[in-house]
């Protein structure tokens, strides 16, 4: 992405994704204002968001952008037969690099593509040869991930400008995928800070820990922790641990290596996916 310049209006429409939408359906992962947003930001035939689970071959949410519709798949589908030989799908949870929004042309030329077991696997009409996904993380494994992906079936690939939108919306898609989930359940989402302190607390770290790494004073810190209660429906801190569930632990996002460079480690590696032996991601 470096030299990549965005348009004035790139700016400005990504900018206006940075307010607060109302509150998702309950068949939507992400509020569906949202998601017409990122369409007219990403122009692509057809846009979804799914949730997979690559340890257990499971989908566990599933939403449509615009008018496409899209379904649960099952342990048995296809789709999960080629899943871990397929880079383009499979890349995230072999890497542990959920930070980069990748493209199939990372991995392989249309022709390439075509010739793959995955792509052969689908219907004619569901064949697409450009695809741009965006990985957010749900809970503290890289192998539990909500994909939000655009297809082009044909005409010309992503381009870097693309991938530098998502990119910086990345964060923000994050945000508002917990805000959304803890709406559902009938919670207030908690502030940046107050998330960061909550994960200080899952760690063990007392009051006066917890100031002292992020600079703050110990009165500080207890008033966002009651802030936090308050809005976690909770009266103390295994409470509130236990409220937050997989939404207190964001994951590790550091991609020091290029996709190109991690692609080329893992396909000399094995091709089983396990889940990470250490779960509960450090805090530094």
């Amino acid at each position: 992405m470096a030299g990549m310049d965005l348009s004035n209006r790139d700016v400005q429409a990504m900018l206006r994704m940075l307010r607060r939408y109302d509150s998702p359906a309950e068949d939507e992962v992400l509020p569906d204002e949202l998601a017409l947003d990122l369409l007219d930001l990403i122009p692509c035939d057809v846009a979804s968001i799914v949730g997979q689970d690559s340890v257990r071959h499971s989908t566990f949410a599933a939403q449509g952008l615009g008018e496409f519709t899209t379904e649960i798949d099952e342990p048995e589908d296809p789709f999960w037969v080629h899943y871990a030989d397929s880079l383009p799908c499979s890349y995230p949870c072999r890497s542990g690099d959920i930070a980069s929004v990748t493209k199939i042309s990372d991995f392989f030329s249309v022709r390439q593509w075509r010739d793959t077991a995955m792509y052969d696997q689908f219907p004619v009409e569901d064949r697409f040869d450009h695809e741009i996904m965006v990985c957010l993380p749900v809970g503290p494994a890289h192998t539990r991930t909500l994909r939000l992906i655009f297809f082009r079936q044909a005409g010309p690939d992503f381009t870097d400008r693309d991938r530098a939108v998502l990119t910086l919306l990345r964060p923000h898609l994050h945000a508002a995928y917990l805000a959304a989930r803890q709406s559902r359940a009938g919670l207030t989402p908690l502030t940046t800070r107050q998330r960061e302190i909550m994960q200080y607390v899952a760690a063990g770290h007392t009051n006066y820990q917890i100031a002292r790494r992020l600079h703050l004073s110990e009165g500080t810190v207890r008033k966002h922790l009651e802030n936090a209660f308050t809005r976690l429906q909770a009266t103390n801190r295994a409470g509130a641990i236990a409220a937050m569930g997989p939404d207190l632990w964001t994951g590790a996002d550091a991609a020091p290596l290029s996709v190109q460079a991690r692609a080329t480690a893992i396909t000399a590696g094995p091709t089983r996916i396990q889940e990470p032996a250490d779960s509960e991601t450090a805090l530094r």
